[in-house]
């Protein structure tokens, strides 16, 4: 993984580099830069109404007790084409505008759903492992278990109100005065 981010890293800016270069000496400058900045802002809302539209489809999956995890996926891609939107660069916005469109999106969606091990919880419980060994806690951190002989006892006895004991003196009327 770490090799393919490295080249990622350094072959994305050299082809944006010369992207620019393109553009800019068919363009101009400013109409460049014009360019760029309205792909960011054109991105950034439509990734905010696509967000919206997102949202609004996992609500329904979960009101209809369904699992919505192509939503989610969705969801995260359009995190991701919102910052390849806003990154400069007409490579990076190409991409984005794939992402963000929804058919495309739907079916990179379903292609990575396909790929991702889903692992179920059979015993309904929740378990993390950490991966640097056993707690120092032990297995009982509270020690729900331990049984150290100690017995606190004790005696009780139970008080009543004297508002309870007393007589009732009203003759049967039940009317304030």
């Amino acid at each position: 993984m770490f090799p393919i981010l490295l080249l990622l890293f350094i072959c994305v800016p050299v082809i944006e580099i010369g992207l620019f270069i393109q553009v800019g000496g068919f363009l101009g400058l400013w109409p460049t830069m014009a360019l760029v900045l309205v792909t960011a802002f054109v991105g950034a809302s439509l990734v905010r109404s696509q967000g919206l539209q997102t949202l609004m489809s996992v609500q329904g999956r979960l009101q209809q007790g369904e699992i919505p995890a192509q939503q989610i996926l969705e969801g995260v891609m359009l995190a991701v084409a919102g910052v390849l939107l806003l990154t400069p660069g007409f490579m990076t916005d190409a991409f984005g505008m794939l992402v963000l469109l929804p058919a495309p999106r739907a079916k990179i969606a379903k292609e990575l759903m396909k790929r991702v091990k889903v692992n179920s919880i059979s015993s309904g419980g929740f378990h993390a492992q950490s991966g640097f060994g056993q707690s120092p806690f032990g297995q009982d951190p509270f020690n729900s278990t331990q049984n150290d002989n100690n017995t606190f006892e004790g005696e009780y006895e139970r008080k009543e109100d004297e508002a309870d004991t007393k007589p009732n003196n009203n003759d049967g009327n039940n009317r304030l005065n």
